[in-house]
């Protein structure tokens, strides 16, 4: 992904107490550590990705690993906002402005404003609003209450080491991917969709039932991303380099619900998914790159996922 001339945002919150290093040897990630998110699967030692139904209006996305405990950073370290000047820092920060730019246009063209989301980069973890403690092991995730989007870095080492979801230089397209799925969860807050779900999910009248609904509300995630890829590439047409959407898809195949479940346990419960398969995944991302359309990405009216 070639991202030296995309706009950086200022809208971040630096936490990280110094920089989040940068994009080491062979094109690798920082410092080790989906929401696209990540779920606790059946006692999962190991790594899956997700929003919890239950903490739906947090817009927690699990991330949550066997082995040591967590660690924990305490709140009182320095924060700064603007665009960061480290290499991770300036990915991210360009990443967003470009998010932010492209859904203003879509937003602009249907008579509606928009108002981007805020980023906060953070190590181990952090105070988290009106979401609660923000930890590391929970992966990136989204806070519809402040509209913020929470992130330690040092998770993306672990898509390309522990998920194996890319390698090389197209981590970094892998990255964006990541974020603009997060950037999607804010963009069904600013429709009323995360609320809506919300309500349905507290009515319904089994966990099956409202974990269905959760796999819609992530595909859609995923196909909006998509959506923004393909609005990103017709406005800077050689963005994407080889191999990029390729490592996209091999990173919704490596967090499907049912590769993690696989896995972790040697056998897939579809009642139990709450992003969706990697079919699915893969499937609903490519919808909304070739078609480009927030109405491509209605998985709720959707015959199959």
């Amino acid at each position: 992904m070639r991202d030296d001339d995309f706009r950086r945002s200022d809208n971040i919150d630096d936490r990280r107490d110094g920089g989040g290093g940068g994009f080491g040897g062979g094109g690798g990630f920082g410092r080790g550590g989906l929401g696209i998110g990540t779920i606790l699967v059946l006692g999962l030692v190991g790594y899956a990705f997700g929003i919890d139904p239950r903490i739906l209006i947090g817009g927690a996305e699990i991330l949550t690993g066997g082995g040591s405990a967590p660690s924990y950073q305490t709140d009182n370290r320095p924060s700064k906002t603007g665009a960061p000047t480290d290499d991770m820092g300036k990915m991210i920060s360009g990443v967003l402005g470009e998010i932010d730019d492209r859904w203003s246009e879509i937003f602009r063209a249907s008579g509606q404003s928009y108002s981007g989301p805020r980023i906060v980069l953070f190590r181990n973890a952090t105070n988290g609003g009106r979401c609660g403690m923000a930890q590391s092991a929970m992966g990136p995730f989204y806070c519809p209450p402040d509209k913020q989007i929470f992130l330690d870095t040092s998770f993306f080492k672990q898509v390309e080491t522990r998920f194996h979801g890319c390698s090389g230089s197209a981590c970094r397209f892998t990255a964006a991917y990541i974020i603009a799925h997060e950037a999607g969860h804010h963009i069904q807050n600013l429709l009323g969709i995360l609320p809506k779900v919300t309500r349905l999910q507290q009515q319904a009248d089994s966990k099956a039932e409202a974990n269905a609904l959760q796999v819609k509300v992530e595909l859609q995630a995923d196909c909006l991303s998509g959506v923004w890829v393909n609005r990103e590439e017709k406005k800077r047409p050689g963005f994407l380099e080889p191999g990029d959407i390729d490592a996209a898809l091999t990173t919704a195949t490596a967090i499907g619900d049912d590769t993690l479940q696989r896995q972790a346990t040697g056998h897939v419960v579809p009642d139990s998914f709450t992003h969706g398969s990697a079919a699915q995944r893969k499937r609903w991302f490519m919808t909304g790159y070739q078609q480009g359309t927030v109405q491509s990405c209605n998985t709720f009216a959707a015959d199959s996922l």
